[in-house]
């Protein structure tokens, strides 16, 4: 295999585990109410509480609160499932760098700028929403876990970049 195909090969495997990242942690977003009971059943047949228990509270009071905004004021989920839509929105457009890598590098940047985005957001608004700190942490997470792959897939096109490969052909990616 030559380097330009081991180099767009590996390009593509790295996308397609961020795009499915991506969708799952979006899809994710439609059933909440759902997902926190079945969460919340999960931890307490597996006997989390026990130690745990910060964790066990701030999920049965998430799904507390879940329950009376889907009761009361199920509008409010609606903002939940255009989060979810987003993702979904923002996956679409990785396409166009498996398609041609070297000509779609900015949406690679442009995720990476989103991933280091999630750290700010989630130190200024996790307080403001009174989200525990821990939990802070994991949002972050995201960001930071998010952002490797993508800096990993950049590092690959820069480097196809400098072989001085033309663009790859819509007929090439999307058969090759």
């Amino acid at each position: 295999m030559s380097d330009r195909a081991a180099l767009l090969r590996g390009i593509r495997v790295w996308l397609v585990i961020f795009v499915v990242c991506l969708v799952l942690s979006g899809a994710t977003a439609f059933p909440l109410v759902h997902e926190l009971r079945w969460t919340e059943g999960a931890l307490r047949a597996l006997s989390v509480p026990e130690h745990l228990p910060a964790l066990v509270e701030w999920i049965a009071r998430v799904r507390r609160g879940l329950d009376t905004v889907d009761a009361e004021y199920p509008f409010v989920l609606y903002g939940t499932d255009w989060l979810a839509f987003a993702h979904l929105v923002i996956a679409v457009a990785f396409y166009g760098p498996y398609r041609d890598p070297v000509r779609n590098i900015w949406v690679i940047e442009f995720g990476m700028i989103a991933c280091a985005g999630i750290v700010p957001l989630a130190l200024v608004c996790g307080p403001v929403r009174a989200i525990p700190f821990w939990w802070t942490l994991i949002d972050m997470s995201f960001g930071i876990f998010g952002v490797v792959p993508l800096y990993v897939v950049r590092r690959k096109i820069k480097r196809l970049e400098a072989l001085g490969v033309p663009s790859v052909p819509t007929a090439v990616a999307v058969t090759g």
